[in-house]
C-alpha cells in the first residue's frame, strides 16, 4: 500500500494515531510507528520538560518515524515548538489553531506538517499556509471538535474537492470498512484516535478503558459548545455541564467548572464521576483492549478483505 501520505511520511501504512490528551503517550506512538503506522506523542497533556522526556524514549523504543500533535490553543505553545525543533521531530500535526502561526518556522527545520479542521474554509487556509496535509476530522471524534457538526461522511468528499494536498480522514473511524469507507470518499489516509485509546500502551487509566467498553450508541454527546465543543461521556460531571449550559451560563462560569486537571482526573486518574472524560462514537462498536500493533493488523487485514469483496460486486 503506497500513496501520498505513506510518502510524506515515510510509513508502511496510511494510519496515524491521534494526539490524545492523557492517552497519547511515547508507548502507543512508538508501538503504532513499530507496527507500521504513524505514531503521535499527544502534547496537549504535557509540561514542556515532560514532552521531552516522551520524545527522547520514543526516539529509544522506535526507528520508525513518529511525531508531535500540538494543540495551539494550549500555552507554553512556543516552547513545545521549540522542543520539537531541538529534539529532531520530523512530523508534527497542529490543531485548534491558525495553521500559520507555526508552519514556516517548522518547514525551515524540514519538519513535515499537517493541521486538523473541521471544515472546507479551513482545509483551504491550511493550503494557502504552506501544510504538507490536511486532517479532516468530523462530529464522531471524541475530545474536541469542530462547532460545524459535521459528519465525517459528509466532510471528507466536501474537504477531497476543495484540495490538492493529501487528505486524512478523521472522526468514527476505526475499522478496516471504515478506512476503505474513508477512501472511497476522497482521503488518502485515516487518523484514529477512540481504536488506539483503548489498547494496551494507551496511558488511559485502566478504569477508564473498562468503562468505554461498556458504552452504546447515544452516550456520548457534544458538549461545551459555548467554550470548546467536546464529545463527552454521559457521567455526573456531564450533566452538571448540561445543566449549567441549559440555564443559560457564561463562558466564565462554563470555565470554572470545568477546573484545571478535569480531563486528566477523568482519562487518566480514573475519576468516572467527576472527570472529563473524552471519547468518539465509534467506541460503542469497541469490545476489546489489543495491542496497538493488533489493531492495525486487523484493520489492514478488514480492509484488504473488503476491497477483495467489492471486486466481485457487479457495476450497474
Amino acid at each position: 500500500m503506497s500513496n501520498r501520505i505513506t510518502s510524506l511520511f515515510g510509513i508502511k501504512y496510511p494510519i496515524i494515531s491521534g494526539g490524545m490528551v492523557w492517552c497519547s503517550g511515547w508507548e502507543l506512538a512508538s508501538a503504532v510507528s513499530n507496527a507500521g503506522g504513524l505514531g503521535l506523542i499527544g502534547a496537549g497533556s504535557m509540561h514542556p520538560d515532560n514532552l521531552r522526556q516522551h520524545i527522547r524514549k520514543c526516539k529509544s523504543a522506535t526507528d520508525k518515524p513518529f511525531g508531535v500533535n500540538v494543540p495551539l490553543m494550549y500555552p507554553n505553545v512556543e516552547e513545545i515548538i521549540d522542543i520539537i525543533i531541538e529534539e529532531g521531530v520530523k512530523v508534527v500535526f497542529t490543531s485548534a489553531g491558525n495553521p500559520k502561526t507555526w508552519t514556516k518556522k517548522l518547514k525551515e527545520h524540514g519538519i513535515k506538517i499537517a493541521h486538523v479542521v473541521s471544515s472546507s474554509k479551513f482545509a483551504l487556509k491550511c493550503q494557502e499556509a504552506g501544510v504538507d496535509a490536511v486532517v479532516a476530522e468530523g462530529f464522531e471524534a471524541g475530545g474536541h471538535n469542530g462547532r460545524e457538526e459535521t459528519t465525517t461522511m459528509v466532510l471528507i468528499p466536501q474537504v477531497s474537492k476543495s484540495l490538492t494536498l493529501p487528505l486524512i480522514a478523521a472522526g468514527g473511524i476505526g475499522t478496516g470498512s471504515g478506512m476503505l469507507a474513508a477512501m472511497a470518499l476522497g482521503a488518502e489516509g485515516v487518523q484514529i484516535g477512540t481504536r488506539f485509546a483503548l489498547t494496551e500502551e494507551s496511558s488511559a487509566s485502566d478504569e477508564f478503558k473498562k468503562m468505554c467498553l461498556e458504552l452504546k450508541e447515544g452516550d456520548t454527546l457534544l458538549s461545551l459548545k459555548k467554550v470548546s465543543p467536546t464529545r463527552l461521556v454521559k457521567n455526573e460531571f456531564y450533566k452538571k455541564v448540561q445543566e449549567a449550559e441549559d440555564r443559560g451560563a457564561s463562558n466564565e462560569e462554563l470555565r470554572e467548572l470545568l477546573g484545571r486537571g478535569r480531563s486528566k482526573k477523568g482519562i487518566f486518574e480514573g475519576d468516572l464521576v467527576d472527570g472529563e472524560l473524552e471519547i468518539g462514537q465509534i467506541s460503542s462498536l469497541i469490545e476489546d483492549l489489543p495491542t496497538a500493533a493488533k489493531v492495525i493488523e486487523n484493520i489492514i487485514d478488514e480492509f484488504n478483505h473488503q476491497l477483495e469483496k467489492f471486486k466481485n460486486i457487479p457495476q450497474f
